[in-house]
């Protein structure tokens, strides 16, 4: 619970004791932050979710249904947009792996997860087109491919070919499925076509016996994936640590839906 903004709402109605007040005071200080003090949206509907737990968890006096409460709405904002000479300027700081990623949010149009936990089977080269599994809204969508980053891609997949290969041989090479297709065909998580396009250059543990190939985080300091030793990694720390296995797991967690793999050479041919 937000205590602080459970003080305002005490102090709004005179240091009464919130047992003692109802849906109707609840409604007239929400009213209160989006009249007079101007609050965000998001403010608000803080101040909401935390007065319904107050009364929910603590009084144990739920509220049920407010009265009518005037609510702060978003006013619209026009986004940035960097001018081609700008975007250029920008790719030219980037060298290797992050390159290639902040190539494609701008020529294929893919938000940064959209893009980290690209799959293998994912990209068709062939027909220079790139399938968005569960993207906003959940919802799968089909993007074009630049032509220009159609050989960079190729050979990044297959150096990504090369690590899946390594990774078998020591024991790893086993990603994280999405929904519950690691149970229906849990064989697919070691399969060449589900590997994330842009590997971590550190494993991961997601379960007990289990050390896949994860997606790379988000950090702007990660490193360019290279091929993993047999041996396991040992704990990341330091500088390292922007790579570890929880942020891993984290960017895991948003996987691609259940579709009909293609062969690794299907992708790079």
């Amino acid at each position: 619970m937000d205590l602080l903004r459970a003080g305002r709402f005490i102090a709004h109605h005179r240091m009464q004791h919130p047992a003692m007040l109802g849906p109707d005071e609840v409604a007239a200080f929400l009213t209160t932050l989006a009249t007079r003090d101007r609050v965000s949206a998001s403010t608000q509907n803080q101040a909401l979710s935390a007065l319904l737990f107050l009364y929910a968890n603590v009084i144990r006096q739920p509220l049920g249904a407010l009265p009518v409460v005037i609510r702060v709405h978003m006013p619209p904002r026009l986004p940035v947009v960097l001018t081609r000479d700008e975007v250029r300027q920008v790719l030219r700081q980037l060298q290797g792996v992050p390159r290639l990623v902040a190539a494609l949010l701008y020529g294929s149009g893919l938000r940064l997860l959209e893009a980290l936990t690209l799959r293998v089977k994912d990209v068709d080269l062939e027909r220079q087109e790139i399938t968005v599994r569960q993207g906003k809204g959940r919802k799968d969508r089909k993007t074009p491919l630049p032509p220009k980053l159609t050989t960079d891609l190729r050979t990044h997949l297959e150096t990504v070919k090369r690590q899946y290969d390594a990774d078998l041989g020591c024991g790893l090479g086993r990603v994280a499925l999405p929904d519950g297709l690691d149970v229906k065909s849990p064989n697919s998580g070691r399969s060449c076509p589900w590997q994330f396009a842009f590997p971590a250059a550190r494993s991961a543990a997601i379960r007990a016996g289990a050390r896949p190939a994860a997606s790379i985080c988000t950090s702007p300091s990660s490193s360019v994936p290279s091929p993993r030793p047999c041996a396991l990694p040992a704990s990341p720390s330091g500088a390292a640590a922007t790579r570890c296995a929880t942020r891993s797991r984290r960017t895991c967690s948003r996987t691609a839906t259940i579709s009909a793999p293609r062969n690794c050479s299907d992708t790079l041919t």
